[in-house]
């Protein structure tokens, strides 16, 4: 097996442990097990946990940023752009009552090391800059007020995820959601 490809095994193992267990749940004792070799060979790849999590929290990250932008290119109406994009939070609880790989480890913020927190933002910044940019096309950089919205919908779409994952009730998002959809926060 080429480096790359056990590589990518380990950071998606890790990813979906984060995304299940938070970033204090990752041994690299239990992902080598999960990826079939011994742990110490992990740190041929990541010489730490942080370096791990920061790896993946990127990739995620520029994987997102880049299936956000084809959602905005797609779609002809910013309902249907922001349909999609809290139905990529639905997504994630309906795969085994996951959590976005960033908002799991907001959580555990003062137990990550700065690389980690570092991406954790840049997370939120770029849904905040995502969102403004759909609320306010063409307009280059949004005004103030388009910003503290794209903010709020933000916080309250990982809100309604972070919430619905502690009571394993993915009906709860979508309730939730709907009632943002109504009062008009999110169009």
């Amino acid at each position: 097996m080429s480096g790359d490809t056990m590589r990518d095994r380990i950071m998606e193992a890790a990813r979906l442990t984060v995304q299940d267990l938070g970033y204090s749940g990752l041994s690299f004792r239990d992902l080598a097990k999960t990826v079939g070799i011994k742990s110490a060979s992990i740190h041929y790849y990541f010489p730490t946990k942080g370096a791990l999590v920061e790896a993946i929290v990127r990739r995620y990250i520029d994987r997102y940023e880049r299936y956000l932008d084809e959602v905005l290119n797609d779609a002809t109406d910013r309902t249907t752009v922001m349909r999609r994009y809290t139905d990529v939070f639905r997504d994630t609880l309906l795969n085994g009552n996951r959590m976005c790989l960033a908002g799991m480890l907001a959580a555990e913020r003062n137990d990550l090391p700065a690389e980690v927190r570092t991406e954790v933002v840049r997370w939120g910044e770029m849904n905040e800059r995502w969102i403004a940019r759909v609320l306010a096309p063409g307009e280059g950089d949004a005004p103030e007020e388009i910003r503290r919205r794209a903010k709020a919908i933000f916080a309250a779409v990982s809100g309604a995820q972070m919430i619905a994952h502690g009571r394993d009730e993915v009906a709860h998002y979508t309730d939730v959601i709907a009632a943002y959809r109504e009062s008009g926060l999110i169009p």
